[in-house]
């Protein structure tokens, strides 16, 4: 149960064939995630937002703020990937994030302004690359592991989902919907 708990639509798997239709549908669910999220939880009070997804989980307030930690991030690495030669990313601490003032208790608007004007920039930034940029590649420090761009747009249209399906299973159990 807590497995389901914490990968409510599973694990991500970036298929080894990445079509352009493939990447026009994760382009677009990375275009529609701030207004999806910011329609799920505007009504939320300040102690539904402090309320964990799942035991030893975030507070969904910590996980608007996540998205936008994150994929402040992501959007960096593909201007480091385009720019340099297979650069090492950069990891971060995301729970030691989410553990920071701001993330445990700034207003969620600030996140998901943030969120609407960064992934307006960065479908805008996607829609322009070609197959050739698709295909560079960076390298995160856990294993060595190279990643291409193509690749960093699956994982993070799965971030999407994968996160707003954690707040989304949460008020239908609370039944705040």
């Amino acid at each position: 149960m807590l497995e389901k708990l914490k990968y409510p639509i599973g694990k991500v798997i970036i298929p080894k064939n990445i079509t352009e239709a493939i990447i026009q549908g994760w382009v677009s669910t990375i275009e529609n995630h701030p207004k999806k999220l910011s329609k799920l939880v505007q009504d939320l009070n300040n102690n539904q937002l402090d309320t964990q997804y799942r035991p030893e989980g975030w507070t969904i307030r910590q996980v608007i703020h996540h998205l936008s930690d994150s994929h402040h991030n992501s959007y960096t690495r593909f201007k480091w990937t385009l720019t340099e030669e297979k650069p090492i990313i950069k990891v971060y601490y995301e729970e030691r994030w989410a553990e920071l003032f701001d993330g445990k208790t700034a207003p969620i608007n600030l996140s998901l302004n943030n969120l609407t004007a960064l992934h307006a920039k960065w479908v805008y930034f996607l829609k322009g690359l070609s197959n050739k940029d698709l295909d560079k590649i960076f390298i995160h420090p856990d294993g060595n592991e190279e990643v291409s761009l193509k690749e960093n747009i699956g994982i993070y249209a799965w971030h999407c989902e994968h996160h707003f399906e954690h707040i989304n299973q949460l008020l239908i159990r609370k039944n705040w919907k």
